[in-house]
């Protein structure tokens, strides 16, 4: 069956960015290990009253790290609040003093190097760059999808269209097969015995009529030249040289034998067979192959072609199709005046999320400039109240770092929670159950969309919730490229195996054999004179005609009078006996057996007479029956074939599913549930790995910034070598050298 060559190809590889999309996987399925509930337990559930205590059970994943996410939110904004309003206090390190230590080197060197590691995190590994790159995908995704969602419409054009020309397609076939059935039923006839054994009769008595016609008319012409030499030779004879002594004997002999040159085979007076031959021709002119197929062959065909484009015609096909065209119409023309909106919208949504991943980048911004001013300027001869402008500044630049932290995470924490539990739910109760199939055994759960129906797909097709007709087995077939016909089990609404069944002309082809009348009894081949000059023919018989006794050569001038009459002869014979050689020679040949051939052909006839006279009609009958399996062998063949095209190839719904699958497979879930979950997963492991940041910034800041105070160094108290707090002795703003 022809068949369009559909655009979409449903089917999304990410590219580099999956390696993210599969770590995301990963990390969902720590949070939700749970295998997705089957239709039978949700619907227990539901029927229980146990939904609410199942579905926390199975969402405790979700549940827990929201809870973390909230206390995120909660606790961080207060922390901050307190730690600054402690530092105001000159507690939690507010105080601009820093206790001098043997390992203050090391430890500054530690708490740069951690700070170090947490920003690098924050920044490329699971941080901001991962966000970014999730954000710029699903807006060159949605940019793109533009062209998708045009294919998905053009194929779904190209299906409906398409389906009408298909079923066309399945009636005009029914010609070749009907042309087909006329052809070998022709060729039947053709080689039918009674026909053969007519035919046969035909040409014997055409053999019988040529043959007599040549011989009669060659035998006149030969006779009337034979006369006239027989004439001329007696003229001779009856010349005076004959009296000679020497030639008086040679011219006895040839007058004694005058009498031979005649003909003694008269075929003049053979009775012609051509009224039989005429009567042969008048049977022959009766088709039979066209008698029987206007008794019964073409009234079946045109009862089976008109059945099957009745049965076309029937199909609610062109209304289904014009119905969907025009629905079809308005939502393509829906969907281009709303794909701007849709990628404003977008263009809002990417600016959001850009300026989440700058809040980021704006702290991660402070902290390496922390790092970079604190290393360069950080002066280890200095004291922490002599340390330079670069250092201090460095120091600044952490607390800075740490100040936005505090403002900033717990709303990147916000968009966390929320795209977490969304993209996450979308993912483990959408996406995974949908690439399974789990999810159209949920939905083909029966009596959970609608309590009074078993099965709701065929509740809303049919109005008949009890035929087995499921979102999978639908989706499957689509998928598939399966015909529309099966993968909706429209044979609930019209059956073609009813409309198609070969047994209902069948039996009208026995009811038509049965009264078919074929009266061939009043067909005479050969009547009882045609028998009597057929044996007349027969024992005619032809007698050699011997030249030899006057072409003998008599000396002097009568031998030039007769060399010349011999000569005549000779030419007589070459010319006008020649011109019967072929037919005198064969009947020479076969004179002895001419009686036999020709009683085998008197038999023939007879035989061919007794059979169209007594037994032709049944005989036809009989045979007609014979073939007419193989003639209905054809239709039964094409009506199969219809309905196996009508089945799975007819309406092939690919597009149904390339639509659903780039509805949910390609834009819900590897456009939107990947980017976004993977979005959430960066700046929710930017948002964690802040709080380890902060605590080494604050650290770190104090190994920078320049101190007001510092501890002085007293070897004299106890023999011991330390530092000791300034303000025990009196002591503001030492410098030392």
């Amino acid at each position: 069956v022809p068949a369009k060559t559909y655009d979409t190809g449903a089917y999304h590889e990410p590219g580099a960015i999956g390696v993210l999309f599969k770590i995301v996987h990963a990390f969902l399925y720590l949070v939700q290990p749970n295998t997705f509930p089957q239709g039978k337990q949700i619907n227990y559930f539901c029927l229980k009253y146990r939904f609410v205590t199942d579905a926390i059970y199975y969402e405790i994943g979700f549940i827990v790290s929201a809870a973390l996410g909230l206390l995120f939110i909660l606790l961080l904004p207060l922390v901050g609040l307190c730690f600054c309003m402690c530092r105001c206090c000159d507690n939690c390190g507010g105080e601009m003093h820093q206790r001098q230590k043997k390992n203050a080197d090391c430890q500054r060197s530690c708490f740069a190097t951690f700070l170090f590691v947490a920003s690098l995190i924050i920044r490329q590994v699971v941080g901001v760059l991962c966000a970014y790159a999730a954000n710029q995908h699903l807006t060159n995704q949605v940019r793109g999808a533009k062209k998708l969602v045009n294919s998905n419409f053009k194929d779904l054009k190209i299906f409906l269209n398409d389906t009408p020309a298909q079923i066309d397609y399945l009636v005009s076939q029914y010609n070749t097969t009907k042309d087909k059935a006329l052809s070998d039923l022709n060729m039947f006839f053709k080689k039918f015995h009674i026909l053969s054994a007519i035919r046969e009769t035909k040409e014997a008595l055409e053999n019988v009529s040529v043959s007599v016609e040549v011989l009669q008319e060659g035998t006149e012409r030969l006779h009337a030249n034979l006369t006239d030499v027989k004439m001329h030779l007696s003229n001779t004879l009856n010349d005076s040289a004959c009296n000679a002594a020497q030639a008086a004997s040679t011219c006895n002999i040839i007058r004694n034998s005058l009498d031979q040159l005649n003909i003694n085979a008269n075929f003049s007076g053979l009775p012609g067979v051509s009224s039989q031959l005429a009567k042969v021709n008048d049977v022959l002119k009766i088709d039979l192959s066209s008698l029987v197929q206007k008794v019964y062959i073409k009234s079946v065909l045109e009862s089976v072609g008109s059945n099957i484009t009745t049965f076309t015609k029937a199909l609610p096909v062109q209304k289904i199709l014009a119905d969907l065209m025009v629905y079809l119409t308005q939502s393509e023309a829906y969907v281009q005046d709303y794909f701007p909106v849709v990628e404003q919208y977008d263009f809002y949504r990417w600016l959001g999320c850009l300026i989440l991943c700058c809040m980021v980048v704006l702290i991660l911004v402070f902290y390496y400039l922390g790092l970079l001013c604190g290393t360069c300027g950080y002066d280890k001869h200095a004291s922490p109240t002599t340390r330079g402008c670069i250092s201090n500044t460095g120091g600044n630049f952490l607390m800075a770092g740490v100040g936005f932290s505090f403002l900033f995470s717990w709303v990147l924490m916000i968009v966390v929670v929320l795209t977490f539990v969304t993209g996450g739910n979308v993912e483990k109760l959408v996406c995974e159950p949908f690439e399974d199939k789990n999810l159209f055994k949920v939905l083909d759960t029966p009596y959970l969309l609608n309590k009074h129906w078993k099965n709701y797909l065929a509740g809303i097709i049919f109005k008949n919730p009890n035929v087995n007709l499921t979102f999978e087995k639908v989706y499957s077939d689509c998928k598939e490229n399966k015909g529309i016909y099966t993968s909706l089990h429209l044979e609930h609404l019209f059956n073609i195996n009813e409309l198609l069944n070969i047994s209902m002309y069948t039996e009208d082809v026995a009811l038509k054999i049965e009264h078919i009348q074929i009266n061939l009894s009043k067909i005479i081949l050969l009547d009882e004179i045609g028998n009597e000059n057929l044996l007349n023919f027969s024992s005619s018989g032809i007698d050699g005609i011997d030249f030899s006794a006057y072409l003998t050569e008599p000396k002097g001038a009568l031998e030039n009078a007769l060399k010349g009459h011999a000569n005549n002869i000779r030419m007589i014979h070459n010319q006008q006996v020649s011109t019967l050689n072929q037919s005198i020679r064969l009947l020479k040949r076969t004179s002895s057996e001419l009686m036999v051939k020709v009683k085998n052909v008197i038999s023939a006839v007879n035989a061919a007479q007794n059979l169209i006279n007594n037994n032709a009609s049944q005989v036809i009958v009989q045979e007609t029956k014979k073939y007419m399996d193989t003639i209905i062998g054809y239709f039964q063949q094409y009506t199969e074939w219809v309905k196996e095209s009508i089945a799975m190839e007819v309406a092939a719904c690919k597009p149904i599913a390339n639509v659903i699958d780039t509805a949910v497979d390609i834009f819900l879930c590897s456009y939107i549930a990947d980017s976004v979950n993977t979005f959430w997963f960066g700046l929710g492991g930017s948002s964690m790995f802040l709080i380890p940041a902060i605590i080494f910034a604050v650290k770190l800041s104090k190994y920078y910034r320049r101190m007001d105070t510092e501890d002085v160094y007293d070897d004299m108290e106890n023999c011991n070598n330390g530092y000791h707090k300034e303000h025990l002795y009196g002591i503001h703003n030492p410098v030392f050298t």
